[in-house]
């Protein structure tokens, strides 16, 4: 049991290690040496846990992805409340998942290492969930489901990966706690606007 705990936190060290420098250099940047140097392993040793970098990125996405629980993907029932439920969600948990996508916007590797297939499933379902919002009566039905999940993506991710502009606007930055109470209560405000009109069917 003992060599089957030790290769675990070894396996784990090396998936920490890998998530840094891929977050800090990208995909292209990140060399299986400075993996092994920042996990403290030979460089042989990962060969023996991972196949290649491609399988180091893929799963280091998926464990990205997965440091939001379950709960963070059911979004409230008024569609008012999406847009500041999603942007708490990013704040507590998502935040390294967000500097990743900040990388991807610049470079360009394969679409199954990514995650794409499991990110589409969940940007879909969001999809879903307001065209069913939109069927009963709770968003308007003169708005695309598909722009509006987009519209509120925006919201909650720009903000916060686009550290600087937002302090030069806004004077505040992304984890200041008074900007996340003013930018959660506006998002607020602005969805309760585009969704004031629709009214529930009876």
């Amino acid at each position: 049991m003992g060599k089957i705990r030790n290769a675990e936190r070894t396996r784990k060290s090396i998936l920490q290690a890998a998530r840094g420098e891929f977050l800090e250099k990208g995909y292209a940047g990140t060399r299986i040496e400075s993996i092994a140097q920042r996990a403290g392993v030979k460089k042989q040793l990962i060969y023996h846990y991972f196949s290649s970098k491609d399988q180091l990125i893929m799963e280091t996405i998926e464990d990205l992805m997965s440091d939001a629980p379950p709960s963070g993907l059911v979004l409230p029932v008024n569609p008012a409340h999406i847009a500041e439920f999603r942007l708490d969600v990013n704040l507590k948990y998502l935040m390294d998942f967000l500097k990743f996508t900040a990388w991807e916007a610049i470079e360009t590797f394969p679409s199954d290492l990514n995650g794409e297939e499991r990110r589409e499933k969940v940007l879909h379902s969001y999809n879903e969930d307001m065209r069913a919002k939109q069927e009963i009566g709770l968003v308007p039905k003169d708005l695309d489901p598909a722009f509006l999940t987009l519209m509120i993506s925006s919201l909650t991710v720009y903000p916060l990966l686009f550290g600087n502009v937002t302090r030069m606007i806004t004077g505040l930055t992304p984890d200041h706690p008074e900007f996340q109470e003013k930018w959660s209560h506006f998002l607020r405000l602005i969805s309760e606007r585009i969704f004031h009109d629709a009214k529930p069917n009876s």
